[in-house]
């Protein structure tokens, strides 16, 4: 057990080269437990059930009591049945031998079979993955409890030779199609380089915009064994054994997910569209400081628009605006939105304002949406801007750095307002409700606070060199 628990990583054995990277030490202790549980054994009823459900086997022993499931199951370690509730017909248990005791669970179906969050298609992955549950947290709960204390997260020694080789890769691609993700390159199986490894070098990196991100973590099915990012140990079970980043790819158990910083890293493999993606995910995996359909738009905008009457208040033909989006979904940066393509400047101020619309995050985000109402029902003009930039410090940086970009450009467009006809207010009408949406989903708390979202976006615009 000794070795197994060892916490030290392979350092010495990094090469520069990615051909010879070698993973970190991982901890096996975990590994050898499941390898140790019981074997599921199904103990079939000797006579025909009538009336057994179509979706148990000969395992069902129809009603019987706990005493007559005990007597059947005893002295066979992982031995199981199913049995029907004598007091509730119609429910059903699991009865399984563990621990020279019977185990009785209430047994679901509602197309796979479940007693708790885990959904298995057979009753014998269900009763498998229970006696390596059971036969873990038996053996080593204390080891368990212990896991997230000194974290392979927090060592990254063995990553430090890597990075110069990744930075470089990363750098370049940054230069060639503003893609921040390590790429394989011919002949190089980078694939070996782990999410852990990805984000060591990325953080390294100093061309990556720092924003802070949380990890998107879903609960996944990992095929073969493998092991936790976080702590190093084995995530054990036959099926949603832990949680996988669905952003940067980084692999946890459900436990440690609750201890790794917000330092997500999203790789652009795993982006599959630039609209309705969440903007600091966005900029990150793009390594940009502002979402890349936002800058490529006002670039367009004030190149040839600036001076076009009821810019952003003119709506451009629904179908052209959805084929931009469509464009910057499938091509990124390198989506023509130029006037050959679309001549209508309309067109591009419709898509902008799609974008921040299908943010599933407003640029001005729901936890501060509340803050910022507040700040603008104050009568005091110069208390009301205190409040207003009290409340901007307080959205996550990536949304920070877009509203401020977007309200220089807008500056501008109030600029040349004899010419297009759109004053700060005018813009306010059409931005209020597109950069702040109520937390809840309430038509009539909308309706009552636009006024109030007309007055933000306002008084950001005019008074964007004090606010920013």
């Amino acid at each position: 057990m000794a070795a197994s628990s060892n916490s030290s990583l392979s350092g010495s054995s990094v090469s520069s080269d990615a051909e010879e990277y070698q993973p970190p030490i991982w901890k096996s202790y975990l590994y050898q437990l499941q390898q140790e549980a019981p074997r599921p054994k199904r103990i079939i009823c000797p006579r025909e059930v009538e009336n057994r459900p179509k979706y148990y086997g000969r395992e069902f022993h129809g009603i019987i009591s706990r005493e007559q499931a005990d007597e059947i199951l005893a002295g066979v370690e992982g031995a199981y049945i199913l049995r029907e509730s004598q007091r509730q017909p119609g429910c059903y248990t699991l009865a399984l031998r563990f621990g020279n005791q019977t185990l009785n669970y209430r047994l679901f179906y509602d197309g796979k079979h479940f007693v708790g969050e885990k959904r298995f298609e057979s009753i014998h992955d269900l009763v498998t993955d229970g006696l390596i549950t059971l036969y873990i947290e038996t053996k080593a709960s204390e080891y368990i409890s212990k896991m997230t204390t000194n974290p392979i997260y927090e060592h990254i020694g063995y990553a430090t030779l890597l990075r110069e080789k990744v930075s470089r890769r990363l750098s370049r691609t940054k230069n060639e199609s503003r893609k921040a993700s390590v790429m394989s390159e011919e002949n190089t199986p980078v694939e070996k380089i782990t999410s852990l490894v990805r984000r060591a070098a990325l953080t390294q990196n100093d061309n990556h915009f720092n924003y802070e991100k949380a990890h998107n973590f879903k609960v996944h099915t990992f095929r073969g064994p493998h092991w936790c990012e976080y702590c190093a140990n084995f995530m054990w079970g036959l099926i949603a054994q832990g949680v996988r980043c669905s952003d940067c790819g980084l692999n946890v158990h459900k436990q440690c997910s609750k201890y790794v910083p917000n330092d997500c890293q999203p790789d652009l493999k795993r982006i599959k569209r630039v609209y309705c993606c969440d903007l600091t995910t966005l900029v990150k995996a793009h390594n940009t400081q502002r979402p890349m359909v936002v800058d490529s738009c006002i670039r367009e905008i004030e190149a040839r628009g600036l001076k076009s009457e009821g810019l952003y208040r003119v709506s451009g033909f629904t179908e052209h605006i959805e084929d931009v989006k469509m464009a910057f979904d499938r091509d990124g940066d390198k989506a023509d939105i130029s006037a050959s393509i679309y001549p209508d400047i309309n067109i591009i101020a419709g898509a902008l304002k799609l974008y921040f619309r299908d943010l599933p995050i407003p640029v001005i985000t729901y936890d501060t949406y509340s803050k910022f109402i507040e700040a603008a029902k104050i009568s005091n003009p110069d208390e009301r801007l205190e409040a207003i930039h009290e409340v901007l410090m307080l959205l996550p940086a990536a949304h920070y750095e877009t509203l401020r970009y977007l309200m220089i450009h807008l500056k501008k467009v109030t600029l040349h307002e004899k010419d297009n006809f759109m004053n700060a207010e005018n813009l306010g009408i059409v931005f209020g409700p597109t950069l702040m949406r109520p937390p809840e989903d309430s038509t009539l708390a909308t309706l009552n606070d636009m006024r109030y979202q007309k007055l933000i976006v306002q008084i950001l615009i005019e008074n964007e060199d004090v606010l920013f």
